[in-house]
């Protein structure tokens, strides 16, 4: 039995970014659902910086997954949804594989309210 298996007590949905064809042949591109899984759920920080004299402050967290084929190849053009259907989305910048393809750590910002 996995070593994360205890710890992962949230739902996260994972997206991906997708293209697709309309009825005229142009391209409409979306966010399609990937997965939905359990998570732990580690906030890493709050950061704030100064843009154009507005401030811009966001949030940095921890998921971490399981692993599975579905989810094997989660990148930085990925997005997540925490809570799940809460409309709060965090880009991906990192992701590393713990163990002998155990889990998934990936590391994701999102705006703060």
């Amino acid at each position: 039995m996995s070593k994360l298996a205890g710890k992962r007590d949230r739902r996260i949905k994972i997206q991906r970014y997708t293209t697709e064809q309309n009825g005229l042949g142009e391209e409409v591109k979306n966010w399609s659902a990937l997965a939905t899984v359990w998570a732990n759920v580690t906030p890493i920080s709050d950061g704030e910086r100064i843009e154009a004299q507005q401030v811009n402050a966001s949030i940095s967290t921890r998921f971490t997954i399981l692993h599975s084929s579905t989810v094997a190849d989660v990148n930085a053009k990925d997005r997540i949804e925490y809570p799940v259907d809460s409309g709060t989305y965090y880009d991906i910048y990192g992701v590393k594989e713990l163990g002998r393809r155990e889990g998934l750590e990936i590391t994701a910002t999102a705006p703060a309210d």
